[in-house]
């Protein structure tokens, strides 16, 4: 198995931004260190509100991503215009809404997919790569696949939960969840709450693992480690 790419969600250097205002740390900066130290790509989540990302970041970070640029976020018409606009490589929809702190659930396919297959259509006549956030349920993840999504990304907290007490237990929903998907003909991801702790046993047992997005754990240690050793730490914790 080739080793699940490493994309680098960049929300928590324009939170301490925005915390004090200007422009330090430069997201923009900040995408392309990240990028020259191993990243295979950059993730953006820009609410309606611009706790951190802005819009017009996602816009700039355009003329400086290379590798990939994922986009993700909920599915309201500025959402989808910024997307358009943009043109990034994929467009991962989350089911938050405004008032929601951190994305904490996946699509409901089934309840949802009225709303979500001309979306995801828009998308895809674009040219633009799609993927829906979703949690470990098999009927969830076979509708996903037939409201014409490329891909899904597979919400790991409760993977990070109970890896402490046993990984094993606690991996064995997202294994029958990817195999299930592939079978659909759907690429994987995976993404929140994976850290260096957590994410080798991860990496290592599951099977056609596209691609990881990690943001708060990964920022978090590189105010230890250094941006630099902490991309590469995980780039290695991704081999198999």
């Amino acid at each position: 198995m080739q080793p699940a790419r490493l994309s680098v969600n960049i929300n928590k250097i324009a939170t301490l931004r925005n915390a004090r205002g200007g422009a330090l740390p430069n997201v923009l900066h900040a995408a392309e260190r990240i990028q020259a130290y191993g990243a295979q790509g950059i993730t953006v989540h820009p609410r309606p509100d611009e706790r951190h990302i802005r819009y017009a970041d996602a816009r700039a970070l355009r003329e400086v991503v290379h590798t990939e640029y994922n986009i993700e976020g909920y599915p309201d018409r500025r959402f989808i215009d910024v997307v358009l606009e943009c043109q990034p490589d994929q467009v991962t929809l989350v089911p938050d809404g405004p008032d929601v702190l951190t994305s904490n659930a996946g699509w409901d396919a089934l309840k949802f997919g009225s709303l979500l297959q001309p979306i995801l259509a828009e998308f895809k006549a674009a040219g633009i790569r799609t993927s829906l956030f979703m949690e470990c349920h098999t009927d969830q993840i076979q509708a996903a696949a037939q409201l014409g999504t490329d891909r899904i990304e597979l919400y790991t907290e409760s993977y990070a939960v109970g890896y402490a007490k046993d990984p094993a237990a606690a991996l064995a929903p997202y294994i029958l969840a990817a195999r299930v998907a592939k079978e659909a003909g759907l690429g994987v991801n995976a993404g929140h709450d994976l850290s260096s702790e957590n994410l080798a046993y991860f990496a290592q047992h599951m099977p056609d693992l596209d691609e990881v997005s990690i943001g708060h754990a990964l920022i978090s240690e590189a105010l230890y480690l250094g941006l630099e050793n902490t991309v590469q730490r995980y780039r290695q914790l991704l081999s198999r």
